[in-house]
């Protein structure tokens, strides 16, 4: 087991890592922008190394500081946690050629992944069903019309690089193709420096499902159940819940064997997500793995009992998974909200001052987060500022648990999300669990 693991990453997730640690008996370094310096996954690590200014291109982006960090701290191994660079294949290969182990896939991995049209290309070799779309990147305007008039309209254009909803745009009708596609070449770019998309069949209505995967070094696979992500805006999920309402457990069986031969077909190691779309025929679609660990593993980690992060590090450092499929049982409901430094009526970001701050508490009910009263808000990072989660016997207690927590929670000084989550949890058609990705965009034209 490692002795000492840097933490590349700020906020809930780098305190997440760091509490996992603790209980490894792992020592920890936290790595910071300048005006992270007193942040509480700072104050909480066993050592802390300023990488840069507030940029996070200049700071928690900066492969060479961070590098150096782990080098003058001793570290054995870098927890990259979600975003900034866990999904960076040039940093894994890195951190592999210097001997520093990155807790999670390999180079090879994220980079086969990390291109969506590549994956589609794995996954249809391997007779895994994908959403019908063009056979890979389109170079022109002329192969996105070509491929749209194949596939049928809707359909989406999608960065293959992209991730967290950027690089994307729908597209109705024809006449609307050449300009959405430039638009997305255009965001693609700025946001992944590379503005290769490609086109799939947009379908109305779906749920989006994820499944949750762990593989260790000698290959053995498994799956965690499925997580309904569907309450989304803009493709940026707001609640998360396990199991979904709309899984049986046929589905949900199919669904996991199929992430798994999707996991094995690229010889995956550590914690994955394979997505799908799943339609109102109950026909599920890949369409990609996320390979790191995801923002709501925690609703997972209720329903299970394992610790996701725990099993990242064990895997790492070269140990079997201590369970088979068999052994997996799924227990309860889980439901994650994120709670974002945002307006919740124009869904800008409110960075500021927290004046007040009070988690609520109870049975059932976890916060992940790093917030207290008097802590600053910075306009650099995302905006979501906490994880509520809460675990009930069925769906319908879990709910409850949720309800209440939003109605405990206090955040003053900034707007945040949570009145809109308490607008979420009272829907009757969300209360039925009858949603989709459509969900929310109708649930905000109905504000009178």
């Amino acid at each position: 087991m490692f002795k000492k693991i840097l933490i590349a990453n700020r906020g809930e997730i780098a305190l997440r890592v760091i509490r996992a640690c603790k209980e490894l008996g792992i020592s920890t370094v936290a790595i910071h922008s300048d005006v992270d310096a007193n942040s509480l996954h700072v104050r909480l690590a066993d050592e802390h190394v300023c990488v840069g200014p507030a940029e996070d291109g200049l700071s928690y982006r900066n492969i060479p500081n961070v590098l150096s960090a782990a080098e003058v701290t001793g570290a054995e191994a870098i927890h990259p946690g979600y975003g900034f660079l866990s999904e960076n294949a040039h940093f894994a290969e890195v951190c592999e050629s210097i001997g520093v182990k990155f807790i999670g896939p390999t180079s090879e991995n994220i980079a086969a992944l990390g291109d969506k049209a590549r994956a589609r290309e794995i996954m249809i070799r391997r007779n895994i069903p994908v959403l019908p779309g063009s056979p890979g990147e389109l170079h022109s305007e002329g192969e996105a019309l070509d491929a749209a008039r194949k596939i049928g309209f809707p359909v989406i254009i999608k960065a293959t690089a992209g991730g967290g909803g950027r690089g994307m745009r729908v597209v109705n009708k024809e006449d609307e193709l050449v300009r959405a596609f430039q638009a997305a070449q255009t965001e693609a770019k700025s946001t992944f420096g590379n503005e290769a998309v490609y086109l799939e069949r947009y379908f109305l209505e779906p749920r989006h499902i994820e499944v949750q995967v762990l593989a260790d070094e000698r290959g053995r696979t498994v799956y965690l159940g499925e997580r309904d992500c569907s309450i989304q805006r803009r493709y940026q999920k707001l609640v998360e819940e396990t199991p979904s309402p709309a899984v049986d457990e046929k589905l949900r069986r199919e669904m996991g064997r199929v992430a798994v031969e999707a996991i094995k077909a690229v010889h995956y190691r550590n914690a994955g997500t394979v997505e799908f779309l799943l339609d109102k025929d109950q026909n599920f679609f890949f369409m990609e793995v996320n390979a790191r660990i995801q923002v709501e593993h925690p609703i997972t980690e209720m329903v299970t009992g394992i610790d996701l992060i725990k099993e990242q590090i064990r895997i790492a450092a070269g140990m079997p998974l201590a369970f088979r499929q068999q052994d997996i049982k799924l227990s309860g409901h889980s439901f994650e909200c994120r709670i974002n430094a945002e307006d919740p009526e124009k869904f800008t970001p409110c960075p500021g001052l927290i004046t007040r701050y009070r988690p609520p508490g109870g049975i059932g009910v976890r916060v992940d987060s790093i917030m207290e009263s008097n802590s600053l808000v910075v306009p650099y990072y995302d905006s979501m500022i906490a994880k509520l989660i809460t675990y009930g016997q069925n769906r319908e207690e879990s709910m409850a648990r949720m309800r209440r927590a939003l109605d405990e929670f206090v955040i003053e000084g900034i707007k945040t999300t949570i009145p809109l989550h308490r607008r979420i949890f009272v829907d009757p058609e969300f209360t039925k669990g009858r949603v989709s990705t459509t969900f929310l965009d109708r649930l905000l034209a109905n504000v009178s």
